[in-house]
């Protein structure tokens, strides 16, 4: 008989898959029909689920087709939807190295939820990073003025400070302690000024900052934007911080130039720490400028960027270059615990 737990293993069934889907940078639009799935059956009474078992009418509801209504009515009659299964089995390492240093890292610092241009919940965010073995994660939405991924405005980064809050409240012993700890990726504005409130960003636990605009500017100028950045005291990370994109469907972008030796010692003095981005179409700092920041003295944070729950698994790509490059477990903030991260932070 359908039951609640039956939904229950459905929609995680359908999630799971979208996840393993994006973990191997499926189609958009293959990861999509199973999450809108997923979001489908959970909000429907068990009732109705149960008829339309029985009566083989769950094509009917939108969002719903052939494939994944089998998944559906696998997970319903107590079954591993073979779809599922497939998935798993299949689901190789995803590089050769790095899995030392992954080993290591606590949390990821650098993620973005559909209250900007994710694809999904804060929750589901929360639930996967949990699942892949860390202890807290930093969410980071984007600051205003990046309209086309939805920045948060000021009404609304307090409004996501609350429900953040309301969700650690919530979660803290099914995740067993996992906790969210509240952040921004800011736009690094022309004048190396940020978008975000100081009182704001006083509240955040934590600041990604990244140039996301004009990125074509001259050397000089971009190095003063950069530093300036860098030196603000609120400033804690400097996110993939040459905007190359060297695959994807975005397309390819060059490096923003600028002077990185300048950049880097700015850093190191500062204490802003150089991301290490793992998404596969940034792959930032490029090798070279990575050793450059290992000799200088800078410490590192290797984050995903992720924008759904199955890019959260791609850390290992940035592990894997950050150990070709020297890069040792004691230099990586997301190595720390929580509170100590935090205790840095407001230092």
């Amino acid at each position: 008989m359908v039951d609640k737990a039956g939904v229950a293993a459905a929609v995680d069934a359908l999630r799971s898959i979208a996840y393993y889907l994006e973990r191997d940078r499926q189609p958009t639009y293959r990861v999509r029909a199973y999450r809108q799935a997923a979001d489908t059956i959970a909000a429907l009474p068990v009732v109705e689920i149960r008829a339309r078992h029985r009566a083989g009418t769950m094509t009917e509801l939108a969002g719903i087709g052939p494939k994944t209504e089998a998944v559906i009515v696998a997970a319903l009659d107590g079954q591993t939807p073979a779809y599922l299964t497939k998935l798993e089995s299949g689901a190789a390492s995803l590089t050769e190295g790095g899995k030392t240093l992954r080993a290591a890292l606590k949390a990821d610092l650098h993620l973005h939820s559909d209250w900007s241009d994710g694809g999904s919940p804060i929750e589901e965010m929360a639930r996967t990073a949990k699942r892949l073995g860390h202890d807290y994660m930093v969410l980071t939405d984007h600051s205003p003025r990046l309209t086309v991924a939805n920045g948060l405005s000021r009404a609304r980064r307090l409004e996501q400070l609350d429900v953040v809050a309301k969700l650690n409240a919530e979660l803290e012993n099914e995740l067993e302690g996992f906790r969210i700890l509240n952040g921004i990726e800011v736009d690094i504005l022309d004048d190396g000024s940020l978008d975000c409130d100081d009182d704001i960003l006083e509240r955040l636990d934590l600041v990604v900052a990244s140039v996301h605009s004009k990125l074509r500017m001259a050397s000089g100028p971009m190095t003063e934007r950069m530093v300036r950045a860098i030196a603000n005291p609120h400033v804690d990370v400097l996110g993939h911080c040459t905007g190359r994109l060297i695959t994807g469907n975005r397309g390819k972008r060059p490096e923003s130039e600028f002077e990185a030796d300048v950049v880097f010692e700015a850093c190191r003095q500062f204490g802003t720490a150089v991301e290490i981005n793992s998404r596969p179409e940034r792959l930032d700092p490029p090798r070279r400028l990575l050793s450059m920041a290992v000799e200088t003295g800078c410490l590192f944070s290797i984050d995903t960027d992720a924008h759904a729950p199955g890019q959260l698994d791609w850390q290992v790509y940035g592990c894997e270059r950050a150990e070709e490059c020297g890069v040792t477990s004691d230099r990586v903030i997301n190595t720390w615990g929580a509170e100590t991260l935090l205790q840095w932070a407001a230092a």
